[in-house]
């Protein structure tokens, strides 16, 4: 009766999990897939019996990958990062406010390490007028890049500009203020193109920041009601934000702004 009672009950978390979000999870045990896995494992129940075989195979996955892995690879990093969250909690699930704090903690690295090198240490392409956007249109006509100008003039910033910008942000990272009148965004670019993000507020309040193509910036600005635009490889973004805290936008191919 009780082995028949367990069956029922590990039939039901089977069935909770694959109903979560919409994903089906009912094969998972045979994946050999490391982010399927990790999918699963933020998912599924805290007492999914399918837990106590899935945790521990997608680790020793993960170490494998890590061990054969070209020294050049990118996901390295990613994967020895939820490795080590695995070693410590059920998945790599983390809430919002420590995903904040990862983010500013490697914001706060990056620019003490710029501020200290006296230049920026963002590493992109300029853009030039030639670089076409394919727009997804039925004739899928190409248009030159009409913004090329503007993105090279505004990361070409001289040393004082950069400094006192980079001072900006680090003290923006490290006030903990509620009522401080500025807040700080940070702007993802997981797009192939060099784009500018303008954020247009109330009367003449406009900012504007240049973000390379797979890369990421930052910028202090007043709070308050803002539309967000760009141009990303040729397709508008527009968004409404109201800015009363640190933000991140991510733009581009498998963002959510």
């Amino acid at each position: 009766m009780k082995k028949l009672l367990l069956f029922f009950v590990s039939i039901l978390f089977m069935s909770l999990s694959a109903q979560k979000k919409g994903k089906d999870y009912s094969n998972i045990l045979k994946s050999k897939n490391i982010y399927e896995i990790n999918a699963f494992l933020r998912d599924a129940h805290p007492e999914d019996p399918r837990r106590s075989v899935l945790k521990p195979r997608v680790m020793e996955m993960m170490t494998q990958y890590i061990k054969e892995a070209h020294p050049a690879d990118q996901k390295v990093k990613d994967m020895q990062e939820m490795l080590a969250l695995l070693k410590r909690r059920p998945s790599t699930k983390i809430s919002f406010d420590e995903m904040n704090a990862i983010i500013k903690q490697k914001q706060i690295a990056k620019y003490k390490a710029e501020l200290a090198a006296k230049q920026s240490t963002v590493v992109y392409t300029p853009s030039t007028a030639q670089n076409a956007f394919v727009v997804n249109t039925s004739a899928n006509a190409a248009v030159p890049n009409a913004e090329a100008e503007e993105f090279n003039m505004l990361m070409a910033v001289n040393p004082v500009e950069h400094k006192n910008k980079t001072v900006k942000i680090l003290n923006s990272l490290f006030d903990n203020d509620p009522n401080s009148k500025e807040s700080i965004i940070l702007i993802q670019n997981k797009s192939d193109c060099n784009i500018i993000v303008r954020m247009e507020g109330v009367g003449t309040t406009k900012y504007r920041l240049a973000v390379p193509a797979h890369g990421e910036s930052s910028i202090v600005i007043d709070k308050g009601q803002y539309l967000f635009t760009s141009l990303v490889c040729g397709a508008q973004y527009a968004s409404q934000k109201t800015i009363e805290k640190a933000i991140m936008v991510a733009l581009g191919s498998s963002a959510t702004p």
